[in-house]
Order: structure tokens, then sequence, then C-alpha cells
């Protein structure tokens, strides 16, 4: 008759470590995404930290015309966009309702 082998927590630990670390193996050895020529997204906070600006001040570029690209529910740049923007100094306005601008006169 067979042995039973019933296993107990540390086992499933252990498994799932090794399972883990396999997974990450074998993401550093998938090739890079990005081609010769592409560049890669940037984040908010690098764009921020990049330019010295708030968060709430990118936002505010942001509505203004700063180009952005979104994936996944979240908003990435393209530093040569980013710089372009800065170079051709394209301030924008918000766009208002005819009844908002009424307002403002």
């Amino acid at each position: 008759m067979e042995t039973l082998f019933i296993p107990n927590e540390n086992d499933f630990r252990q498994w799932v470590k090794e399972a883990v670390k396999e997974c990450l193996e074998d993401i550093n050895m998938l090739p890079k995404t990005i081609h010769p020529g592409e560049e890669p997204f940037i984040s908010r906070d690098e764009v921020a930290s990049l330019l010295n600006i708030s968060l709430v001040t990118l936002t505010d570029w942001m509505k203004r015309g700063l180009p952005y690209h979104k994936q996944r529910g979240r908003v990435y740049y393209l530093r040569s966009e980013v710089q372009e923007y800065i170079r051709s100094g394209r301030k924008g306005t918000y766009s208002f309702s005819r009844r908002m601008a009424e307002l403002g006169k």
C-alpha cells in the first residue's frame, strides 16, 4: 500500500515561493518590447519631477493640451512629446461653455 502525502502549510508556502521565483526569472529572460527607435513611456511622477512641478499642475497642463497616453487606466507620457510641448510654449486654454464665458465678461 502506498503512503499518502498530505502537504502542510509550509509545503504550500515553499511551492508558492518557487513558482513566483520561476515566473520572475522567466520575465527577466524575455526581451524588452521596446524596439529600436521607440522610446519608453514615463509616468506622471517622473514627468512632474523632471519638470519640477506638482501633480496638480501636471493635470492642469493635460487639460490644456499636454499630450498623454492612457494604458490600462493609467496615464503615461513620451519624453519627446513633453519636451516638444514645453519648447512650443503652447499654453492652451480651458474650453468653457458659452454661459461660463459670459460670466467672465
